[in-house]
C-alpha cells in the first residue's frame, strides 16, 4: 500500500474511533438503561457498522487520491489495498478497545463477552463488516467517479 495511502487510512482511522467513541457513550447513557447491557451492544454492533459505513463512504475517494497523491488512479482502489485497509482498521480496533478497556478495569473476560456469539456477542459481525467496507465502499463509489 502506497504511503500516501497508508496516511489517508490512518487519519479515517482516527475519525472512525471518534464517532465510535462518541457513539459508545451515546449507547451507555441512553440505550443500556432501557436495554439492558447486552441489548444495547448488540444493537450498538449494527449502528455502528452504519457510522463505519458511512465514513468510508464519504472519505474513499479522499483515500485514493489523485494526481499530486497516491500512487494509484483515483478511480481504483485495488481490492487488496481495500482488504489491507480493512486489515488495518481491524487491528488498530481490537489495539483501541483491549487498552481501553483494560485502562477503565475491565476484565478480559467481560471484554472477550462482544466476541462470543454464545454469550450473545456481536463484535465479530462488526469487525467483518469494518474489515470489507473499505472494499463495498470503493466498489460502489468506482461507478460514480
Amino acid at each position: 500500500m502506497p504511503l500516501a495511502i497508508l496516511k489517508r487510512a490512518l487519519a479515517v482511522w482516527l475519525l472512525i474511533i471518534v464517532a465510535e467513541s462518541i457513539h459508545g457513550t451515546l449507547r451507555t447513557i441512553f440505550l443500556e438503561p432501557a436495554l439492558g447491557s447486552i441489548r444495547a451492544r448488540q444493537l450498538s454492533v449494527f449502528t455502528a457498522t452504519i457510522i463505519i459505513f458511512t465514513i468510508t463512504w464519504f472519505t474513499i475517494r479522499w483515500m485514493r487520491g489523485g494526481p499530486s497523491g497516491p500512487s494509484e488512479p483515483v478511480g481504483a482502489l485495488a481490492p487488496s489495498t481495500c482488504f489491507a485497509i480493512g486489515g488495518l482498521w481491524v487491528v488498530l480496533t481490537l489495539i483501541f478497545e483491549f487498552s481501553l478497556g483494560l485502562s477503565l478495569g475491565m476484565s478480559w473476560a467481560r471484554m472477550l463477552e462482544d466476541y462470543d456469539l454464545s454469550k450473545g456477542g456481536l463484535m465479530l459481525f462488526g469487525l467483518a463488516a469494518m474489515f470489507a467496507t473499505p472494499w463495498v465502499a470503493n466498489r460502489y463509489r468506482k461507478a460514480n467517479v
